[in-house]
């Protein structure tokens, strides 16, 4: 072989073969070899040291010296790299080698091939075999891994045991890797030996549904054992629409000292019933005496950042997922059995259905806890990310790395891993972080999937248009809303009520600012210009992220605590009686504080715990959410369906300046109420709404909130106090 440089950049290139000698003119190789288009199964990689310094080069052939191909280099800036383009397909998991002057050269497979049509095409898996599955008392494993030329099993009986059997697995259809061992083999422990371009690595199953402490290897075992006594199914049939939503962190609900929680932080010590501080309910009774109807958690699949033996001492919201399909260790009683953290979350879950809760997961399908190190990379190297034109990892997450969810085996990971926790855990819904990330084919395909086995799941999501590399025309972005089926968080209803969320002195409606009046209005009919219909809308003021309320006002505002309790209550209230789904922060109806700690993700438990003496102080706060929701739930014309239901019932009030005010009329056939009338009046002022003179029933004033009427008034004016909602019907 030859080569001689023209200029920067430019070679010709020849290679001598048995059928003669091709010759590349003129090529600009470092545009050719970075556009992707161009690296496909028919290219190979050789690493050497100086390998352009030999004049000659054998063919390609296969280890055992059985097959030879024609090919042509092209030459990379860097003189230690070549590239080999063939004539035939490169069969992947077999062993090639290329010999110069008789030495051996590393062949590797160029790691842009993954991420070609053609691989999607060769080797996209359809079965539902992956990962370790029971089937007549024998345990089957299954992983895909199409570019590894040998695969182990490193089985041990015990997860910390050094000493390991190792068991070959056979390569089948796809790249899947395959193995079959007796049932006798139940509680040992097992990882995967993974060969690729040559070299070694372990990783655990992406698909392990059974881990010991810290996700240091999977556990054999069957998932019958996990399961709970019964599934209770929840009593009441709810539409998406008519969904409260709670949002919770199992830890911070539950690791107070003034809670009445014997096991803190742990699935089980959300279990316990009959817990109180000074004769008021905490824990899962408290839940069930808000009234909300879903509860949502914050991550409980197996995240990194915590170490499940130092628990106490460590935390983290757990948005750095390491193991999709088990729960987290450190959760449970017991992290080191593969068992009891599944049997926890199990019987949570039943219990929550007992009550009459439903369960909604909050899942991280967007990226992963350290790219480098996750099994993903390991198997499959340059499949699972996004990357750039310049082949460096997407980081539109800001965390590193950037799932590919576009691509097939990605995607099926996605909708395998719902349906697992769907089917598996009877879960009710779920809530997807930074789903602008997630393209929208995904989305549509596992909403699908979902649907079919339990139609009413609730699926909602984040969708911000974050600068990942993938076309946000295709991706699951607010502004793409109506091609998809899930629910939004809409933030510009957020920022209206309280100020963007930003800009930390910024004031909203409540704090008197009348900047955005569309986006108000917008907000309390379900947005219609954003959604096919209002049970997309998400509407919150506050959330896991960011300040919470109370710390925003103290940000936003210098007055007295009297007033900030007013605009909060004032918020609350606006979400609860808008269109759409209203979404509260656990601990919002007592004014959480987190210290003005904005993103506590792994502050101490101090700063993020669920403060039950504020529970008890702000009870009164707590009794006016739980009316406000019950009279939301006792009147479906809080929560139409349609649009079209909405523009006949809903007319806007002539109203006062800080005001908004609307009617619901002609509702007699969604409730016992024919009529109702909401007013939010954020002026420091008294303000008054001419209505149509009847008798009519208040029932949300300043002060309190009832189903049973506080009191009766006649007339053709409403008087409203200053900062405060109202609400009267007939």
């Amino acid at each position: 072989m030859g080569y001689t440089s023209i200029g920067e950049g430019l070679y010709i290139v020849s290679v001598a073969v048995k059928k003669g000698v091709r010759v590349m003119d003129k090529v600009r190789v470092q545009s050719i070899i970075k556009d992707v288009r161009l690296i496909d199964l028919y290219t190979i990689v050789i690493e050497g040291n100086e390998i352009f310094k030999s004049e000659k080069l054998s063919l390609l052939s296969m280890s055992d010296g059985t097959n030879e191909y024609v090919s042509f280099s092209i030459h990379l800036e860097n003189k230690q790299k070549l590239y080999l383009k063939l004539e035939q397909i490169y069969i992947l998991g077999n062993h090639y080698q290329v010999n110069i002057d008789g030495i051996k050269f590393t062949v590797k497979i160029a790691e842009e091939v993954v991420r070609t049509q053609m691989f999607e095409e060769l080797y996209t898996y359809h079965g539902d075999d992956l990962g370790l599955s029971l089937q007549n008392e024998h345990y089957h494993w299954a992983v895909w891994a199409p570019t590894a030329t040998k695969m182990q099993l490193l089985l041990s009986v015990d997860w910390s045991c050094k000493e390991i059997e190792i068991i070959p697995l056979f390569r089948t259809e796809k790249g899947v890797w395959r193995l079959t061992l007796p049932r006798q083999f139940e509680g040992y422990f097992y990882q995967y030996h993974v060969c690729v371009n040559g070299e070694w690595a372990t990783a655990n199953d992406p698909y392990a549904k059974l881990l010991t402490v810290n996700g240091e290897k999977a556990m054999i075992g069957h998932l019958e054992k996990t399961n709970p006594s019964q599934w209770p199914v929840p009593t009441t049939e709810i539409r998406p629409v008519e969904a409260i939503i709670y949002e919770m962190h199992i830890r911070d609900f539950t690791i107070g000292r003034h809670n009445g929680i014997k096991e803190k932080g742990k699935y089980v010590g959300l279990t316990e019933q009959g817990t109180s501080l000074n004769n008021k309910r905490t824990g899962m009774d408290y839940l069930k005496e808000l009234g909300i109807t879903h509860v949502e958690l914050l991550p409980v699949a197996d995240f990194g950042s915590v170490d499940e033996t130092n628990w106490p001492h460590e935390y983290n919201w757990g948005y750095d997922v390491v193991h999709y399909f088990c729960p987290e260790g450190s959760y449970s009683l017991d992290p080191f059995n593969g068992y009891t953290r599944v049997c926890e979350l199990k019987k949570l879950i039943a219990i929550l259905h007992q009550e009459n809760l439903q369960v909604i997961l909050d899942v991280v399908f967007n990226h992963v806890y350290i790219h480098e190190q996750s099994d993903f990379h390991t198997l499959v190297p340059g499949y699972y990310f996004r990357y750039g034109h310049d082949s460096s990892l997407s980081n539109g997450t800001g965390v590193g790395n950037d799932l590919a969810t576009e691509r097939k085996m990605v995607r099926k990971f996605i909708i395998d891993c719902v349906v697992y926790w769907l089917e598996e855990f009877d879960v009710d819904g779920f809530r997807f972080d930074l789903m602008g990330i997630i393209d929208v084919n995904t989305i549509n395909k596992l909403t699908k999937e979902l649907k079919e086995r339990k139609p009413s799941v609730l699926l909602l999501g984040e969708g911000w248009n974050l600068p990942t590399t993938y076309d946000e025309q295709k991706r699951a972005i607010l502004s793409n809303a109506k091609q998809l089926e899930v629910a939004f968080f809409v933030d510009s209803y957020r920022d209206a009520l309280k100020g963007s969320t930003f800009q930390l002195e910024a004031k909203g409606f409540i704090q008197g600012s009348l900047s955005d009046f569309e986006a108000i209005k917008s907000g309390i009919v379900g947005n219609p210009e954003l959604f096919k219909c209002p049970e997309q809308a998400i509407h919150y003021v506050e959330s896991h992220d960011n300040h919470t309320l109370w710390d925003k006002l103290l940000l936003s505002t210098s007055e007295d605590k009297q007033w900030r309790e007013k605009r909060h209550q004032l918020a609350t209230a606006m979400i609860l009686l808008a269109q759409g789904v209203p979404f509260l922060h656990a601990g919002q109806e007592f004014f959480r504080t987190k210290y003005g700690v904005e993103n506590s993700y792994r502050s101490p438990d101090y700063i993020n715990q669920f403060d039950w003496r504020r529970r008890e102080k702000y009870c009164s706060y707590v009794d006016y959410v739980k009316e406000l929701i019950a009279i939301r739930k006792s009147h479906k014309a809080f929560s139409l369906s349609t649009y079209e239901e909405i523009g006949n019932h809903l007319n806007w009030l002539h109203v006062e300046e800080q005001c908004f005010g609307f009617s619901l009329n002609q509702v007699e056939k969604y409730g016992k109420w024919q009529q109702v009338i909401v007013i939010f009046n954020a002026s420091e002022y008294e303000r008054k709404v001419p209505i149509e003179p009847q008798k009519w029933q208040v029932v949300v004033d300043d002060q309190v909130a009832s189903l049973i009427p506080l009191y009766t008034f006649d007339g053709n004016e409403i008087k409203i106090k200053p900062v405060s909602t109202f609400v009267c019907v007939r």
